[in-house]
């Protein structure tokens, strides 16, 4: 068996880091096992689903290394839904209920004022061809529920009816399914709801395993019948838990929060991205991972927690800082050119470890060969003015710095903070930095002289 998974975003805003969980999740499973991973739009809902957000989403699946086997769009197979939809039909599987929305929420109310849980009572099942005609004449279009096998044969006589599966997440799982709804499979206006089209896609492309987020558990049992009432294979599900900020709050779409777009551009590296998305709430430390490879290594679903998966969104600060610090020069030449640095080798393995982004490299490269404004507070005017003279004459070399600190030392009596941070403040116009023996060669003596009073 060849392992098939897909990622099933509806094109309907950016996604975002927890998106990407769900992405990052089916296409670590599936390079491990050696098989596919089809990126499937849902983008039925003609009137949300804009052709720019899936182009934005295949893009930023793209930055984060995924790279589809095969993309769909389900608007372009409405006719398979259209299919199962009759096979449902003729097996009296699929009804139609005519109540309008304020109708069946009038219904639900009174069930919960008499303590009833709110299940629909399946009213539809029990009208006649007569009352539909009646129905259609005053204006009205059917909704249509799917029959859940929770009965021995009188569906107003239900009875409890286990569904059960072993989730690669959350183990063993059971659903009641005389617990829930018959669900409302196609709209009155003709349209299908999520379920049906996914269920159909999933069994026309052979998808083996389902990886998707906890929110979907409760309807896994009603899915996994309505697979084996179309005489499929159920796939394996594993449902994950979903990444929240640390109060606990979800990530939508429509707020863009966190989106992968705004990440990319804000200069995070995609492999930060990746690494907090897929190891915050698993057993695995969060750690930033070169490549999806080495992440692969220590994506295990199994290690997936059952409780919520709060992260921080500043440690991807952190992540892409230790990530930065340990790119070689290759790496980074051509983004470097991009920002209109001209460096060398020398020049990145002296700043890079100063660069939480590749892009603080431009600070450093203006600091070494631009103007800048000098930091001399005015108790340390003399001592500059001193150290100006006192720089060692010829070429600045690595040796420098600890050369001219000495003299200083010995003529002034400054030691510690009071000898280093006025001369650094003083030639590079901040209080950190790089070491500055290697940093002055770089800037040079024209630059140090420049930037020190006579």
């Amino acid at each position: 068996m060849t392992v098939t998974v897909r990622f099933a975003p509806s094109p309907t805003g950016h996604i975002h880091i927890g998106n990407s969980r769900t992405a990052l999740f089916n296409w670590l499973f599936a390079q491990k096992a050696g098989g596919s991973f089809i990126l499937r739009f849902d983008d039925t809902d003609l009137e949300r689903s804009k052709a720019e957000y899936a182009d934005a989403i295949a893009g930023d699946l793209a930055w984060l290394g995924i790279r589809p086997d095969r993309i769909e769009r389900q608007s372009k197979r409405v006719e398979a839904y259209d299919k199962a939809a009759q096979i449902l039909k003729a097996a009296g599987l699929l009804y139609p209920c005519y109540e309008t929305p304020d109708e069946l929420e009038r219904r639900r109310s009174r069930a919960r004022a008499l303590g009833r849980p709110p299940v629909y009572d399946r009213a539809g099942l029990k009208q006649t061809a007569e009352e539909h005609a009646r129905f259609e004449a005053e204006g009205r279009k059917p909704h249509w529920r799917f029959v859940l096998p929770n009965h021995d044969g009188d569906p107003f006589a239900t009875r409890r009816t286990d569904v059960s599966w072993t989730d690669l997440c959350r183990g063993d799982q059971t659903v009641d399914l005389a617990s829930l709804s018959d669900p409302v499979l196609i709209r009155a206006d003709g349209t299908y709801l999520y379920t049906l089209p996914s269920i159909v896609d999933d069994i026309d492309m052979g998808v083996t395993h389902v990886i998707r987020g906890e929110d979907h558990v409760a309807n896994t049992g009603v899915q996994i019948a309505i697979f084996q009432a179309l005489g499929a294979n159920v796939p394996v599900f594993a449902h994950h838990n979903l990444l929240t900020t640390r109060d606990g709050e979800g990530l939508s779409k429509r707020k863009g929060a966190l989106s992968i777009g705004s990440l990319r551009e804000a200069g995070l590296e995609p492999m930060s991205v990746a690494s907090l998305a897929v190891l915050t709430g698993t057993s695995a430390a969060v750690e930033a991972m070169p490549d999806l490879e080495s992440l692969s290594h220590k994506f295990d679903l199994a290690a997936v927690s059952r409780s919520a998966a709060k992260f921080d969104p500043e440690e991807l600060t952190g992540l892409n800082a230790r990530l930065v610090h340990d790119m070689p020069f290759e790496a980074v030449r051509e983004r470097l050119a991009n920002l209109g640095i001209a460096a060398d080798e020398t020049f990145w393995t002296v700043i890079r470890g100063n660069c939480a982004k590749v892009g603080d490299a431009l600070t450093y490269w203006n600091i070494a060969h631009g103007s800048i404004s000098a930091v001399i507070d005015a108790e340390d005017d003399d001592f500059v003015r001193a150290a100006r003279a006192a720089l060692p004459d010829g070429e600045v070399t690595p040796e420098t710095w600890s050369v001219w600190t000495a003299v200083l030392k010995e003529t002034t009596g400054r030691k510690g903070r009071k000898l280093f941070m006025p001369l650094r403040k003083a030639v590079t116009g901040l209080e950190h930095g790089p070491d500055m023996g290697d940093f002055l060669p770089l800037i040079g003596r024209q630059n140090i002289l420049a930037r020190l009073p006579g």
